[in-house]
């Protein structure tokens, strides 16, 4: 017994630092906040980035959007999320106190998500599942999330197009959408649909995967959103919905268009 009792308060401790560590992190980033807040239209939409949690500087983006299309509903989506401790919306459920879904294909990374600490300080509902463009609007209907919500955010490297076309059982105001960069600015293509479809399986690069951004943008402007911007590592493209645009400026893929550096 005493291994694992060991064991559960040495867990315990590590949970209390990161638990620290990120209030640290979201103390520091207020007068970041405040500054956006103040600012008027940028003419990049990636000069507002900065990062707590995001994989990049999208933390930024989305606070700029939230204060700037204020009033939204205080609710998000996020798929693709692994366990949830780098992801786009984490600062929202910390620092806004959004309620969202998250959903991830691996039991693993869920049991992680459910067993942190925010999962009880705040809404936040965590599912298990394969996401498909024929499941995805009851998995979001059965956790109770439908019609307007704040932000939905798209990562799960593949169906990211053929998920979004089939989508509607809501209705964000900001929808996040990872785009392939490889496929350059002017490309209209995405990966035929494939309900089990895997980038390394695919193609051992493991690059053959998503929808270009002028595939995205066009579907984008099929369901009235326009697009506003990709943040600056040129892997996550910004669309608002059209009655939301008053305080955004549209853009074309090929001037929104950012090529990724990254591999």
């Amino acid at each position: 017994m005493f291994p694992f009792t060991k064991s559960t308060r040495v867990q315990r401790e590590l949970a209390k630092i990161r638990d620290e560590i990120d209030s640290l992190k979201i103390l520091a980033a207020q007068p970041l906040i405040q500054n956006i807040r103040n600012r008027k239209s940028p003419d990049l939409l990636r000069a507002s980035e900065f990062k707590v949690f995001s994989q990049f500087g999208d933390d930024g983006i989305i606070q700029y959007l939230i204060h700037h299309l204020a009033p939204l509903p205080d609710s998000f989506v996020e798929f693709g999320v692994e366990n949830y401790r780098e992801s786009n919306t984490r600062f929202l459920l910390l620092n806004d106190n959004w309620r969202g879904l998250v959903l991830d294909s691996d039991q693993n990374c869920i049991r992680q998500i459910q067993n942190d600490e925010i999962y009880w300080r705040h809404t936040l509902t965590a599912k298990c599942a394969w996401v498909t463009r024929d499941n995805i609007n009851e998995l979001l209907r059965e956790a109770g999330f439908s019609d307007e919500i704040g932000l939905l955010n798209i990562d799960i490297d593949g169906n990211d197009y053929w998920i979004w076309e089939k989508l509607d059982v809501v209705d964000p105001a900001i929808v996040i959408a990872e785009y392939n960069s490889i496929f350059g600015p002017d490309l209209i293509v995405t990966i035929p649909y494939d309900p089990n479809f895997a980038r390394h399986k695919a193609h051992y690069s493991g690059q053959f995967w998503g929808a270009s951004l002028s595939a995205l943008t066009l579907l984008a402007k099929r369901k009235s959103y326009s697009l506003v911007g990709c943040n600056s590592a040129g892997n996550n493209a910004y669309f608002v919905r059209n009655d939301k645009t008053d305080h955004v400026r549209a853009l074309d893929a090929k001037d929104a268009f950012v090529d990724a550096r990254w591999r």
